[in-house]
């Protein structure tokens, strides 16, 4: 099987992320990369790390090369994706978009927290949500129509929802949580998960050696989070930027129900029952707590658990890379099922040790 893919948006933190996974991944022949900004650029002279790997250059957005593509890649900002998504499944193609275009399942909500109507209902309807470990009904649906000959759509998690509920979603599928109670998620991101344009808070010189909140009260993956777990109007997220390249921590504070239990672990030993069959989420033995560095350059999330009995409380802590398991590994994940390939097919499960 050979999988003509390619990666609009390909010259950003995420889009180069995806670049470097295709090129690796055996049924996967990359034929082209976009980069409005950067049409005509060889990809090894804007990222010398691929020198030697590939000779492929960026193209413009509309390059005719992507009507070819059996499977596309959008790593674009929101609302590009609505426009381009269409043309490629009315096709016939597979669209695996990394935007938020596809992640909210309600127009109404997605046009509160983005500011702008969502001018693609139905294909919002069909879209499949990419987390593959919480909704795999979802994209056994869209591997369904493309083995039908149809066009499928997957809208990927976000990298601070994908964290935030691979630990949270056992406990609250599991009734340990308690009803209408507020759920308090304070996160910590790598730089890169900003985006390649530096701005004043993302340039090396404000950004190293600090810590700050951001978007707090106000964060778009606030509606993505409580959609995923099933409580609206419920999440206190609050991200914060740490001067990292890459990697995503994510610690959510869960009320736990009257009736459930308070030992820590129990709770464990369910949650490695939950993820039994899930090649890429660890659950950590009792008393260790996840490391951005244990997963960065993998498609793994790490989840540790705790306890605070005097309260009530379960923290449940997940880290991920946020440029892997948070946007290029996951959408490849995503891929490999739609496709009815291995799911790890491609992808890393060991980090970069140091």
């Amino acid at each position: 099987m050979s999988i003509k893919c390619g990666i609009v948006g390909a010259a950003g933190f995420a889009g180069v992320e995806l670049i470097r996974v295709a090129l690796r991944h055996p049924e996967f022949e990359l034929i082209a990369v976009t980069s409005n900004e950067l049409a005509g650029t060889p990809v090894a002279k804007e990222y010398p790390g691929f020198t030697g790997a590939t000779n492929l250059v960026f193209t413009k957005h509309d390059d005719p090369a992507i009507d070819e593509c059996d499977l596309v890649f959008l790593a674009v900002p929101h609302t590009a994706a609505m426009a381009m998504a269409p043309k490629i499944v009315n096709r016939g193609g597979v669209v695996v978009d990394i935007s938020a275009d596809f992640r909210l399942k309600d127009p109404a909500v997605y046009e509160q927290w983005y500011k702008v109507p969502h001018t693609q209902t139905e294909l919002l309807k069909r879209a499949a949500f990419g987390l593959p470990e919480l909704f795999p009904d979802d994209l056994a649906r869209a591997a369904q129509e493309r083995a039908q000959g149809k066009g499928a759509l997957v809208g990927c998690a976000g990298c601070y929802p994908t964290a935030t509920s691979l630990a949270a979603a056992p406990a609250v599928r599991m009734g340990l949580v308690a009803d209408n109670a507020p759920v308090v998620v304070d996160a910590i991101s790598g730089v890169t998960g900003a985006g390649k344009k530096a701005t004043a808070r993302t340039h090396f010189c404000f950004a190293d050696e600090n810590l700050e909140a951001y978007g707090v009260a106000t964060h778009r993956h606030t509606p993505e989070i409580e959609q995923i777990l099933g409580i609206p109007g419920r999440l206190v997220f609050t991200p914060h930027l740490a001067p990292l390249n890459r990697g995503l921590l994510s610690t959510v504070n869960l009320p736990l129900a009257a009736d459930a239990t308070r030992d820590a672990q129990e709770i464990i030993e369910q949650y490695k029952r939950y993820y039994q069959d899930s090649t890429f989420v660890t659950v950590l033995d009792k008393g260790i707590m996840p490391k951005t560095s244990s997963v960065v350059g993998a498609n793994c999330a790490h989840i540790g658990l705790a306890v605070n009995e005097r309260v009530g409380m379960l923290i449940a802590v997940g880290a991920i890379d946020n440029l892997g398991k948070g946007a290029a590994d996951q959408a490849v994940q995503c891929a490999n099922v739609v496709w009815g390939l291995p799911e790890n097919l491609g992808l890393d499960t060991v980090a970069v040790p140091v």
